[in-house]
């Protein structure tokens, strides 16, 4: 199930409805229901363009939406005057009481371009319209193309012929094509390139963009919209007074009105509906924000998580906040007993605080030696971290100097995960590295994890404070304050996670007869790579051998999936 986009006709590939309405679709059309999507990261492209640090851009119709511009971007418009001078005609808008009517004028004024000798270029505001007109065309004997979604592939041949004298193309919003409508020297004697409207968008720019495909760089051309009083624009925004007029004045069904006028009218009616669209747009920005300030925090430590320079130093920081908020909840209660046993649940750590302490401290004191305390357990950890993997990295080296890249299993006791690391640094820094890669691990599961479900509770928070507006309160101020809330809960919980896995992990000592007999290791590890090797070699054909990662874990069963990924069992794959 593709999605069409209504304005341009164009296939919007990758892009999904949300909240079970795709699923809802592809089981009506009886396709395969795809599962739902989680959103990982979400960011408005306002605030996505104002990361630049310049920011700029050209295009023909930018006029219209000067004041936008300079509100949201503070950038400056400035109109360029063309290489040469515009010799288009643009007429004056045709205006019918009916639908009907106005396509029956459309396919007169067509038919009459072509015995000109003129090409014609018929702009529709939907693919649905396209179609319709395109029925019309063909009951009349007019040949056509049409330039929609269903003839994507075929775009820039159907716009190379629609120069041609007497070639009729019918397009589903032309702007943005990219591709000049050239004409020849007997079509500029004719007139040039004529433009026919369907009706108006709500965009004046958009409209801008279907009439400058004529008369371009100095060629002759002209530019005609029929409008009627039932196109959605008139009957939503200013055509009641017109068409109160056309009727107390008699005008029948097929009656035409051309009048400076009601073009007017009618530019004031798309003048209103772009004030609504960018109402609604700054709407969306003054919500995204909010979070943007939340965003920005949370990406810069995943950032550090990822490179791990300034990783340590989070670290730091996590765990004296996370110190600071327990004694906090502890102490005003003189409970540390009670803070003892949370401080065991939570990190495995034995607190030695007395109780004297403890009453005659004050809170700041008592978060240092708690964050002293805790910090002293986890360089332990480490040291029993480096002191169990260093022989067995250092047997795998010795035996084959052609890895790598290691894997070693741990667990926190709740769950078994695998660190990927580099084996010569690992060796280099004394098991530093490896420890800096669970560092890396924890931090980047946990941020990423929590920050998905925090963009969930976010678009339910926006879904629900719209109520706010029945007890006259302003929603925006609300969810600012909720969403303060819900960010220190997140920033609390990122602390409380990390800092729990880190000190709860240990090598996986399930599998201690690897850690004790290392002599069969490096066979093993051997083993995989050159197979692995192999497998890649016969697979990929003329891809690159990538670096497989040796597992340092027990010998795999016969029957259980094979380590490379290729869903087979070990003994029809690797263990052949």
């Amino acid at each position: 199930i593709k999605i069409v986009d209504e304005q341009t006709g164009r296939v919007m590939e990758g892009r999904r409805y949300s909240d079970g309405l795709h699923q809802a679709i592809e089981a009506k059309e009886n396709v395969k229901v795809e599962a739902s999507t989680q959103t990982y990261a979400t960011i408005t492209l306002q605030n996505f363009f104002r990361m630049y640090h310049k920011l700029s851009g050209m295009t023909g119709t930018a006029e219209t939406e000067a004041g936008e511009f300079w509100e949201i971007y503070k950038l400056d418009v400035v109109v360029i005057p063309t290489n040469k001078p515009i010799i288009r005609d643009d007429r004056n808008d045709l205006i019918y009481k009916t639908v009907r009517s106005k396509f029956n004028a459309v396919i007169e004024e067509v038919q009459e371009l072509i015995q000109a000798g003129r090409p014609v270029l018929v702009g529709t505001t939907s693919v649905e319209t396209s179609e319709l007109l395109s029925r019309m065309l063909k009951m009349k004997g007019i040949k056509h193309n049409v330039l929609n979604a269903k003839q994507h592939q075929r775009e820039s041949e159907i716009v190379a012929e629609a120069g041609r004298a007497g070639a009729v193309t019918i397009a589903t919003n032309m702007a943005g094509r990219g591709t000049d409508i050239k004409i020849s020297d007997e079509v500029k004697a004719a007139g040039g390139l004529s433009i026919i409207g369907t009706e108006r968008h709500d965009s004046r720019r958009v409209d801008r963009q279907l009439r400058g495909r004529a008369g371009r760089q100095g060629d002759p051309g002209s530019s005609q919209f029929f409008v009627s009083m039932e196109d959605d624009l008139m009957r939503l925004f200013g055509g009641e007074r017109a068409s109160s007029l056309m009727d107390k004045f008699g005008f029948k069904e097929d009656e035409v009105i051309e009048h400076p006028w009601m073009n007017k009218n009618i530019e004031n009616a798309q003048r209103k509906v772009e004030q609504n669209n960018f109402a609604t747009r700054k709407h969306l920005l003054e919500y995204d924000d909010v979070m943007n300030k939340q965003r920005s925090v949370i990406y810069k430590r995943r950032r550090n998580a990822l490179f791990g320079d300034r990783l340590a130093s989070d670290l730091g920081d996590m765990l004296y906040d996370w110190c600071a908020n327990e004694i906090a909840t502890y102490h005003e209660f003189n409970d540390l007993d009670g803070l003892k046993l949370n401080v065991i649940r939570e990190l495995s750590v034995q607190v030695n605080i007395t109780q004297e302490d403890f009453e005659s401290k004050k809170q700041e004191e008592l978060t240092q030696l708690l964050y002293d305390e805790v910090s002293a357990s986890y360089k332990g950890k480490c040291s029993i971290i480096k002191n169990e993997a260093l022989p067995v990295l250092r047997k795998v080296k010795a035996e084959n100097d052609l890895i790598e890249n290691i894997i070693i299993p741990f667990s926190d006791g709740k769950s078994k995960f695998r660190i990927v690391t580099d084996l010569q640094k690992a060796i280099e820094t004394e098991g530093k590295d490896l420890v800096l890669s669970l560092e890396k691990f924890s931090a980047l599961t946990t941020i990423d994890n929590e920050w998905k479900e925090y963009l969930r509770e976010l678009d339910d928070l926006r879904q629900s404070v719209r109520n706010a507006q029945y007890e006259q309160k302003d929603p925006l101020l609300i969810y600012k304050l909720e969403s303060f809330e819900l960010f220190k809960a997140l920033m609390s919980k990122l602390n409380s996670e990390v800092l729990s896995k880190l000190l709860k992990s240990k090598i996986d000592n399930e599998q201690s007869e690897e850690v004790k007999e290392a002599r069969d290791l490096p066979k093993q590890s051997n083993a995989n790579l050159q197979t692995s090797r192999n497998d890649l070699n016969t697979n990929a054909g003329k891809q690159e051998k990538q670096k497989t990662p040796v597992r340092a874990e027990k010998k795999i069963g016969r029957n259980e999936p094979c380590f490379c990924g290729s869903g087979k069992k070990y003994k029809h794959c690797h263990g052949k």
